[in-house]
């Protein structure tokens, strides 16, 4: 326990430009991706006592669907929420879809074309009929379209806890390089790029030097 907590508030959190609110938001993503759920309930209480919003943390949790999927993202939801029933929040908490099933493509799109382009679906036309086109579109829909257009969350804190989700479940260095890139673009700095890996790494620690050393030259 000394050297944890040495580690972890001594040295990262002293580290770098994020608040506290931005780290434990990140603690959360990074949890949850891991599902080590006990330290999840606590690291929600900690983000709530700093002043991360309930519905930040929800959706934080929400938008690694595509990324964990969806057991071990409701378990993630299952174990915010006995946190927030402990602080005396009340739930269900308010609903921030903006979506409906005929315009998700559309919204999806107007949110990923800015920041990607059309890179996947051209690397992805090769495919067999139909995947060549279902796979995209199930991307634009789903990622984009259900995710990005939610309320909660701005666009700039999306990115950076998605590009930390990446980063903790491994295997992801194709999309480490864009996602960067897409922080980047949305007004984050390298240096708070860093910061947010740094601390990730307290969970994860080689893959999270992994990443820093995919995009270090940003």
């Amino acid at each position: 326990m000394s050297i944890l907590r040495g580690f972890i508030f001594g040295d990262v959190f002293d580290t770098g430009v994020l608040d506290d609110r931005a780290r434990e938001l990140v603690t959360v993503t990074v949890l949850a991706c891991l599902q080590t759920l006990t330290q999840l309930k606590a690291h929600t209480a900690a983000a709530l006592h700093v002043g991360v919003k309930p519905i930040e943390i929800r959706e934080a949790v929400y938008q690694l669907a595509p990324f964990i999927g969806f057991p071990r993202t409701l378990n993630a939801v299952a174990t915010i929420n006995e946190a927030f029933r402990a602080q005396g929040i009340e739930l269900p908490l308010p609903d921030q879809g903006t979506v409906t099933d005929a315009d998700r493509y559309a919204r999806g799109f107007a949110e990923q074309e800015p920041l990607y382009g059309d890179e996947i679906k051209a690397n992805l036309a090769d495919l067999p009929e139909p995947f060549n086109e279902a796979l995209p579109r199930f991307l634009t829909e789903f990622c984009f379209g259900d995710f990005y257009t939610r309320g909660g969350l701005s666009l700039a804190q999306r990115e950076l806890l998605v590009l930390c989700a990446l980063a903790t479940i491994g295997d992801t260095s194709a999309q480490l390089g864009p996602h960067a890139r897409a922080c980047i673009e949305v007004g984050r700095s390298t240096a708070y790029v860093i910061a947010a890996w740094s601390t990730a790494s307290l969970h994860r620690l080689p893959r999270a030097v992994a990443a820093i050393r995919a995009v270090k030259s940003l």
